[in-house]
């Protein structure tokens, strides 16, 4: 389902949506269809239940000239926002599919006392639709048909069409970014493997974007033993993916934005193996990698203007006769020795080296890792949202701004010497784990800050964010593609030339 945009015209449309404000007043094309359709619409406006209310909808049938009138409530127009649009966009579709709809058109106008301009309106509802449609059904051979979606078209209509096209179109190439990410979040394991992760990095070159990877035999000369002991009981061979868009034409001192991504692609736990229940759910471990991916495509395929290298580390966390034991002594990139405590808190020793190689060769303005990092983080804060992390307050700010304003909302978290010596070792540099005192996530993330030096730096714990079990207007059921819009804003609102 592809959004399109029209002029206004009604009278051809089988099914049409019109806003109704809370109290039940109606919009000018509300009105319009009112008169036409014989004052059905004022009635069911007035009707017990229904109120305009934002995320409030009514069907009217029979519409006399139309298939069917959806009313959808606006709530009061002053408090609208973009966001409010984007997830009316993606409920429309969730109801027109549910009433087994196959094209309709919506009724946008200069909403009352809204502060969003009308091709703007029409635009995040057509993001938030374009968003809200998406499924990930390709190994499903066979389904209900009262379970298939039946949208094919939705015809934004407005009297500035055009202004509105033009908006979408960027809207749209973030979108891709999101989809991408859901994909290869969504693939099973046996599908999405290092290997097979990194072929798909590789499809970015189409869009401009330059893709370099490394194998085992590199790293092992680059000294990455911390992240290749992670991957070393499994039979696909370990990769690290660098992506580079150059946007811009880099003055002498300028320094690349830079993305790392923890994608261990399935997590067994290793030897320190995890529970059967709900393992299968391991597979969007590499949700941190699955997001730095698609933000890559996201600001490649808009053509941002900024310089942005992306990082991913790809490793299958298997048991083996090979595979990592605790009590493992590795040394990472950066010369320090870490105690492998425990082979299930792996994504950290990926990052380490990850990090580490990210902050040497391309020395950036700051380093941003995403990762779905530990259970603790769902403990805290929920699936509600992703824990930040950081040494830096002004990018510590700027994310949490970002996400408020993409609702991909983030919350920080403390660091500090006291959480720093939870992870002191006795027979290395550190440990991969805390001492058993608790602050799990903080610990992990005190253990990155051990590789970043003095960079700027951010690390966003996405475990509870990454995969979703409930159905949202413009999140599906499964993975939600977290990250890219949140960096995708950050990146344009703060560092495009």
């Amino acid at each position: 389902m592809k959004p399109t945009f029209a002029k206004p015209d009604l009278s051809k449309a089988k099914t049409v949506v019109v806003g109704i404000y809370e109290g039940g007043s109606l919009t000018a094309a509300a009105k319009e269809v009112d008169t036409k359709a014989g004052g059905l619409i004022s009635k069911a406006a007035k009707s017990g239940g229904f109120s305009g209310k934002k995320g409030q909808f009514s069907v009217v049938v029979p519409a006399r000239g139309w298939d069917m009138i959806v009313l959808a409530g606006l709530g009061k127009g002053k408090d609208l926002i973009d966001l409010d649009m984007q997830n009316l966009g993606g409920a429309i579709v969730k109801t027109l599919n549910a009433k087994r709809v196959a094209t309709a058109s919506v009724a946008v106008e200069k909403w009352k006392e809204c502060k969003l301009s009308e091709a703007d309106i029409a635009a995040n509802i057509a993001y938030g639709a374009t968003l809200g449609a998406y499924r990930f059904d390709k190994y499903r051979t066979k389904e209900e048909d009262d379970k298939k979606p039946t949208l094919k078209e939705l015809s934004l209509q407005t009297d500035d069409a055009a202004k509105a096209k033009t908006a979408y179109d960027r809207f749209e190439k973030i979108a891709e970014g999101v989809l991408f990410t859901r994909d290869l979040v969504s693939e099973p394991a046996n599908v999405i493997h290092p290997e097979s992760l990194a072929g798909e990095c590789k499809k970015l070159t189409k869009l401009g974007v330059k893709v370099k990877i490394l194998g085992e035999s590199e790293m092992k000369k680059l000294g990455m033993g911390a992240l290749l002991g992670v991957g070393q009981g499994s039979e696909f061979e370990s990769q690290l993916v660098v992506m580079e868009w150059n946007g811009t034409k880099a003055a002498k001192g300028d320094k690349p934005l830079a993305f790392v991504g923890k994608g261990v692609c399935f997590d067994t736990g290793g030897i320190s193996i995890k529970p059967s229940n709900n393992m299968e759910e391991m597979k969007w471990d590499m949700g941190g990698a699955g997001a730095v991916i698609g933000l890559m495509h996201a600001l490649a395929a808009r053509k941002a203007k900024a310089n942005v290298v992306g990082v991913v580390g790809l490793v299958e966390n298997m048991p083996s006769g090979t595979a990592q034991r605790p009590g493992d002594v590795v040394t990472s990139m950066s010369g320090q020795t870490i105690e492998v405590i425990n082979t299930d808190a792996e994504g950290r020793l990926v990052l380490a080296d990850a990090l580490w190689y990210t902050q040497d060769r391309f020395k950036p303005k700051f380093i941003v890792d995403l990762a779905t990092l530990t259970g603790a983080i769902i403990t805290a804060l929920a699936g509600v949202r992703a824990g930040l992390f950081s040494n830096d307050d002004q990018l510590a700010e700027r994310l949490f701004k970002a996400g408020e304003a993409v609702a991909e909302p983030v919350w920080r978290f403390p660091l500090g010497d006291e959480y720093d010596k939870m992870i002191n070792c006795d027979i290395a540099d550190v440990r991969n784990v805390g001492d058993g005192s608790g602050a799990g996530s903080i610990t992990a993330a005190q253990f990155l800050q051990r590789f970043v030096n003095d960079t700027p730096w951010a690390h966003l714990d996405i475990a509870g964010v990454a995969w979703s079990k409930k159905d949202k207007d413009i999140t599906p059921k499964g993975g939600t593609g977290y990250g890219v819009r949140l960096l995708e804003r950050l990146v344009a609102e703060y560092y495009e030339k």
